[in-house]
């Protein structure tokens, strides 16, 4: 049994068990999967083409949007279709590459968050430093190193889940294939995966919490001293949404991966928790960031305009020619 998986595919569960409510959180999870994909590629977009916008703290937001239109797409859309179509089977390759992505997008959004806070945190308490420490190269390098690093980690997890074999069900009790759910189906020992998800999370996810809740509560320290109430609020304005969307993302995926076996805990809970971590941050993110930051709303409003004036040109353009062929031939 060593080393084998005796199970040629896994069935992945469906949003619900009568049609009309599967269709219905089907469509739901589709809006708010195209609500995220076009939230995320707006800040992109702006980000990239509205030089001002050309600053640490827009890079990473940036590459947090990139991240969070990968991670969501990861999943909802093939779930969405297994609940529409009632086709449940994937791949046992299939289910290694969704463990893969989930892992490596959910550890890239982890660092990308802390990276984030210490940005906020240099910019409010160290701003003349700002510029040397936050340089260009330093950035670039966290990104490397955050991709990196999730590369490893996830590729790691991925290996040793499909190490152990699989004979017992082939029932995934969650809508996409996640490490805690195979668990639960593996006939072989699974100690060591659980103690590798143990170790992974104290030191991924304890220090990257510890680092940011250190940095918030320096921010914190930092803008009870400022005198003027105009400048508290927009300090809090700006790290308030990090601080909701850190917490959003750290308590359900720790609760998920680390909470003891409930053999009891319906499938619903089960799949309630996994939205929480993967579908909600990414659609949050473009949210918080976007409806509460007057650069990024001044920049959609600039791309927005440039768009419409290339437009109105183009349309110009089409109407001049179209009255010389006119003439032309007359």
């Amino acid at each position: 049994m060593n080393n084998s998986t005796l199970v040629t595919e896994f069935l992945l569960e469906v949003f619900a068990e009568s049609c009309e409510l599967r269709i219905l959180l089907s469509v739901l999870f589709l809006l708010v999967y195209l609500g995220s994909l076009f939230g995320n590629l707006i800040i992109i977009i702006v980000t990239t083409v509205d030089q001002t916008l050309n600053t640490p703290m827009y890079f990473f937001l940036r590459n947090l949007s990139i991240v969070d239109m990968c991670y969501v797409s990861v999943t909802v859309p093939n779930a969405c279709f297994n609940s529409l179509t009632g086709q449940r089977n994937i791949s046992v390759t299939g289910c290694a590459a969704q463990i893969f992505f989930v892992f490596f997008c959910a550890c890239v959004e982890m660092f990308f968050l802390t990276i984030m806070a210490q940005d906020r945190y240099v910019a409010i308490c160290k701003p003349l430093l700002y510029p040397v420490i936050m340089n260009h190269q330093f950035c670039v390098q966290m990104t490397l190193a955050s991709l990196h690093s999730s590369l490893i980690i996830a590729s790691v997890h991925t290996f040793k889940t499909f190490q152990l074999s699989f004979c017992h069900s082939n029932v995934v009790p969650q809508f996409f294939c996640d490490i805690p759910s195979l668990l639960k189906l593996s006939c072989s020992d699974t100690f060591n995966n659980k103690l590798l998800m143990l170790i992974s999370a104290i030191i991924i996810g304890c220090s990257c919490f510890t680092f940011i809740a250190v940095s918030y509560f320096r921010i914190l320290s930092t803008v009870l001293k400022v005198p003027v109430k105009g400048e508290r609020g927009k300090a809090f304005s700006t790290c308030v949404p990090h601080i909701v969307v850190v917490s959003v993302f750290l308590s359900s995926s720790t609760y998920v991966y680390l909470r003891p076996p409930v053999p009891t805990l319906e499938v619903v809970k089960e799949m309630a928790l996994s939205v929480s971590y993967t579908i909600v941050p990414p659609f949050l993110n473009p949210i918080i960031y976007s409806l509460r930051n007057r650069q990024i709303k001044e920049a959609v409003k600039k791309v927005i305009l440039r768009i419409s004036l290339v437009f109105e040109y183009k349309r110009n353009e089409y109407l001049l020619e179209f009255s010389r062929v006119r003439k032309l031939k007359k």
